[in-house]
Formats: C-alpha cells, structure tokens, sequence
C-alpha cells in the first residue's frame, strides 16, 4: 500500500470477513482500522454470521479449501475460540454416484484426520449414540471425527471484543450511504464514505464486506453478478431437557445429494436444520439485494416447500423426533459468486479499494484465517494462485456448492 506510516483502513461490515479482516490488520501491525456496521446491535441480529451454530468440517473435494479448513480448526482449538467450538464430528452423506464426496474423503485422509467409511445404513447408525434412531436408506459417506460446529453468536461477540482490545474501532449504527471516490488518471481513488446520518469518515483504504448487501449497497461497482443475495430457509425444534440429553452427542449430518443438514442440540435445546445449495433470490430493478428478517413463518410458496422437504429429511434423520414443531423460521441471506470462490482483491483501476465478501454459504468456518488472506491481499503478500483465485475481475464458471 502506498499510503502514510499508519494508514487508516476503514472497513464496511462487522461480520465474519469485516471483523476477522480487522483481527488480522491488527495483528499485522496496522494500527488505525475501523468497521462500521448497519446494524445498531452488533453481531447483526439478521447477519448471516449470527446464528446458533456453524457447521465447521473439512470435507471439501477442493483440497485448498480443506486444506485452509484444517488450519482454521487448528486455531478454533485456542484459548477464546475454543469454548465456541464443539468438535462431534461431522457426517458426509451421499448416494453411490456423488464423486465430490468420495474426493472429500481422500483429502480429508491426505491431511491425516481421524476418519472412517460409512459403507450403509447400519454403519451410519452406529455412527450415533445408543438408543438415537436414524434412517438413512440408500445413503453412504463416512464420517470426520476432527470436524464438528461452533456457535455462531459466541465467537463472533469474542473476535468482535479482540479487535477492541487489539486498538480497532467496531462501531455500530453507522450506515453507508456512498463511497467518496475522485477521479485520477489511472481511474478511481476511494478516500471515504459519506453515511446516512451526515457523517463523513476518511480513509485511506475502504475494505467492503458487506456480505449479501454488497450488489445493492454499492451498484456502481456492478457487482451484480459475482455478487448474487440468495437466501436459505432455516428451521429449528425446541427439544426437551430429556431429548437433549439423548441428542446431545450427536455428530452434525450433512447430506451432499440434497444439502440438508441437522445439527445436535444446543445448551438451550434448540435442534436447527437447514440446506446448503443454491438459494432463492431477491432482485429490484435487476439488482441482488437481500430482504432479512429475524424470524419468519413460511409466508412464500418457495419458503413453504422448502420447510416441507425440511421435515421430510428431519423425519429421515431423527424418527423419534418427526412430529415435534417447527419452534421457528428464518432466512439467512448469503452472497454467492457462480464459481462458489470467494472475492478478496482490490477493485480494478481503484487501487484504494478493497473487496471482502462472496461467502457463498461456506466462509464461517474460517472465522479466525480468513482475515489473513484479506490483510495479505492489502499487503500485496497473497501468492499468484490465492490472487488469481479470488479475484475480483475473473473469469467466472457455474459449480455445485463447495
């Protein structure tokens, strides 16, 4: 970056990109970074980065990616992170014909881990603790006794309270109405926002992570497709102190044919499914926008059919527990690239702006590494592949979810 000793970089976003770009800045050596956020309660009460849990796993057939994965475990182990992480095991699912699973599995046996082949229905079920009836008919996969799931809220409150103490500002409250940006001759500089209260903050470098509001927020960048909102139905059952005692152990399933998956129950007997696959889209006037809510009740044609085959997979998982209500409903709204490859890099021809977003439903897991890729990328330090991989101008290719 050629900017003075201390550079102020302001960065649009407190959620996972926002606010672990802002732990890695600092542990890098910046000393003037802060994030604003929309939100007036941070985490974001909506944020796709604020839930109950994450499932944190390994299993990718993109061996960079479970590769990355394995370091970022490596780091929810630590002091801090380590009481928002319970590590179960995770369960891959397929049918017979799903190589992507089968790729998974040889690289999560390249990197070591303790894993084993679920070769039919009776390996799967013993896979659970005694007396957890599962069904799971026709399936095969094997499952990650190193993998497991975080909860969500606690670990972001934790790296929000890093930053903090680290020197950075989080301030909340602070909406952007527009970027500063003056003309040069080699194209565009970014020197601040303006927000929707009047104010202005300067900065020498702006660093966008504004997750599924960046297409909408910032239109001039024209980022509408690498950067589309789509949103997931998400449903959860209150358990009983019983039932949670019984449910607790078990590992989280994900089934890769169809994207369902079911986590264990939390200390607050809550039991949250969902599906990890391309999602349904909002668009006005042919922009990706999202359209959050903190609860929802199925009010769409879309979100009830997706609850119905919600149930369906709920009543394959858990047999005993398949009449037991929905307690509630949301939306969680991601920013998905077509490639499924998330965006790190400057903006072209602005070289005092950065990008940090395109999750595509897979970025939580790297809570506490993927700022580094982000305060690499400003410090020039993110090798050839890495750069070319996210990219902000690259070639983009329609793949299943990773």
């Amino acid at each position: 970056m050629e900017h003075s000793p201390d550079p102020t970089i302001l960065i649009i976003g407190a959620g996972c990109f926002g606010i672990s770009t802002a732990y890695w800045l600092l542990k890098d050596g910046f000393r003037v970074v802060k994030v604003i956020d929309r939100a007036k309660q941070l985490p974001a009460i909506d944020g796709a980065s604020n839930d109950y849990n994450r499932i944190i796993r390994t299993s990718y057939p993109d061996f960079y990616y479970a590769a990355l994965a394995q370091e970022a475990i490596d780091l929810w182990k630590l002091d801090g992170l380590k009481e928002s992480y319970h590590e179960g095991g995770v369960i891959s699912l397929c049918d017979s014909s799903k190589k992507s699973t089968e790729k998974a599995f040889q690289n999560d046996s390249k990197l070591g881990l303790n894993i084993r082949k679920l070769k039919n229905q009776q390996d799967i079920q013993n896979s659970f603790p005694p007396g957890v009836e599962t069904s799971f008919e026709g399936l095969k996969g094997y499952i990650n006794h190193q993998n497991g799931w975080a909860d969500a809220h606690q670990a972001m409150v934790f790296m929000i309270e890093q930053v903090q103490k680290m020197g950075g500002e989080v301030i909340p409250d602070k909406s952007v109405k527009a970027l500063i940006r003056t003309p040069t001759n080699d194209g565009v500089i970014t020197k601040g926002v303006w927000c929707m209260d009047g104010a202005k903050i300067l900065a020498d470098m702006v660093i966008i992570a504004t997750g599924a509001f960046t297409s909408s927020n910032f239109p001039e960048l024209k980022l509408n497709e690498k950067c589309r909102a789509t949103s997931q139905i998400v449903a959860t059952v209150q358990l009983n102190k019983e039932e949670t005692e019984a449910y607790r152990d078990c590992p989280v399933v994900i089934n890769f044919d169809t994207g369902y998956y079911c986590f264990p129950p939390t200390n607050d007997d809550i039991m949250k499914m969902a599906f990890h696959r391309s999602g349904f889209g909002h668009t006005e006037g042919q922009v990706s926008m999202s359209s959050t809510f903190a609860s929802r009740d199925g009010e769409t044609p879309n979100e009830q059919d997706m609850l119905s085959q919600l149930r369906v997979h709920f009543k394959n998982t858990y047999p005993k527990l398949a009449e037991t209500p929905f307690s509630g409903t949301r939306l969680c709204w991601y920013t998905d690239t077509p490639d499924e490859d998330w965006i790190i890099g400057r903006y072209p021809q602005d070289s005092s702006l950065f990008l940090a977003t395109g999750g595509s439903g897979h970025a939580y897991k790297f809570l506490p590494i993927i700022g580094r890729l982000v305060s690499d990328a400003v410090q020039d330090k993110l090798d050839f592949h890495q750069t070319k991989r996210f990219a902000v101008k690259r070639i983009l290719t329609q793949t299943g979810k990773q």
